[in-house]
């Protein structure tokens, strides 16, 4: 799975003009599940990124992670995050899991969140979304199962 991470003040999507998430201090999270994805990848990227610390501890340095900053989470489906721009002006997206399967996976990451015990708000999952958000920092961080072996 993809995840682009932004450190937030804010973040609020809407779909045609309804908020369906919104949240104050935490993480915008843009997620895509990849084919050949499953439960593991989901579980791993939410465990990995409740453990960044990249929020700022008392001295300014980026020491702390989500809970420890007592933030939340806004977690917002983004099929584009498996753009390949290798050939061509038109990326593809051949790579992305099809879409049930995004869905489920999509629904079982923002569930693996809760259960590490996060506030998570979310899109609506292949809808055409606005999001706004205020980045903090600014801070954005993008990371990929496929990088490297995430441990949960």
């Amino acid at each position: 799975m993809r995840a682009l991470i932004q450190r937030v003040r804010e973040a609020k999507v809407s779909v045609e003009g309804r908020v369906t998430g919104e949240i104050g201090p935490g993480l915008l999270i843009l997620v895509c599940a990849m084919q050949g994805d499953g439960e593991a990848e989901a579980a791993a990227l939410a465990a990995r990124i409740a453990r960044l610390r990249i929020f700022k501890d008392a001295a300014g340095k980026m020491n702390l992670a989500l809970a420890e900053a007592g933030g939340a989470t806004l977690v917002v489906s983004q099929f584009t995050l498996a753009a390949d721009t290798s050939r061509g002006n038109r990326p593809g997206f051949s790579t992305a899991a099809p879409p049930d399967e995004g869905r489920r996976l999509y629904e079982q990451f923002s569930d693996e969140l809760r259960k590490l015990g996060f506030p998570v708000a979310n899109g609506e999952f292949g809808a055409d979304m606005q999001v706004a958000l205020v980045n903090d920092g600014p801070v954005t961080i993008w990371m990929d199962t496929a990088d490297r072996v995430v441990k949960g």
